[in-house]
């Protein structure tokens, strides 16, 4: 018996487990993305919020980069291969890359909030394949990274708030 053919039997379909696959790529690319970011960030910000703001993005940017593991990995389990090159990375994100020259410290947390909420609507968007096929395992993933990512937003625009 050939095992490396074995076909994938978890109760999705494939073509369920395509569109899901598909989904969760996106959301792994934005948040690879944002993550890349946010380490930018973490080097780059300067003013007299540095401390706060430093050791801020590196807790972000240490939380998202375990959660690219998991999404990567969820990936894998649906018989996959997970995109890993950042021109694929470029390709499939909805978020934009950091500016060139780094933003003022302000700049900075606008643009992680956008990034937040843009991850957010990523996640949201793949509830509908992974609804469809009962999938709770990426459900699950999903609203974790729901409430990851709409708590950092609010907690970063407090930061703006006069």
């Amino acid at each position: 018996m050939d095992l490396s053919k074995m076909k994938i039997n978890i109760g999705i379909s494939d073509d369920d487990r395509e569109n899901i696959t598909k989904a969760l790529s996106k959301l792994l690319a934005d948040s690879y993305t944002l993550y890349l970011k946010t380490h930018n960030f973490h080097w780059n910000v300067t003013g007299p919020m540095f401390n706060t703001l430093h050791n801020m993005f590196m807790d972000q940017y240490t939380e998202l980069w375990n959660a690219l593991d998991v999404i990567a990995e969820r990936i894998r389990a649906l018989g996959h291969f997970a995109p890993g090159s950042y021109k694929a990375f470029a390709e499939l994100s909805s978020l934009e890359d950091a500016p060139a020259i780094p933003p003022s410290a302000e700049e900075m947390i606008a643009i992680l909030v956008k990034g937040h909420e843009a991850v957010a609507r990523t996640a949201r968007e793949a509830f509908t394949a992974v609804e469809k096929a009962n999938d709770q395992p990426s459900a699950d993933i999903l609203t974790q990274r729901l409430d990851i990512h709409e708590k950092t937003a609010w907690m970063l625009r407090s930061l703006l708030a006069n």
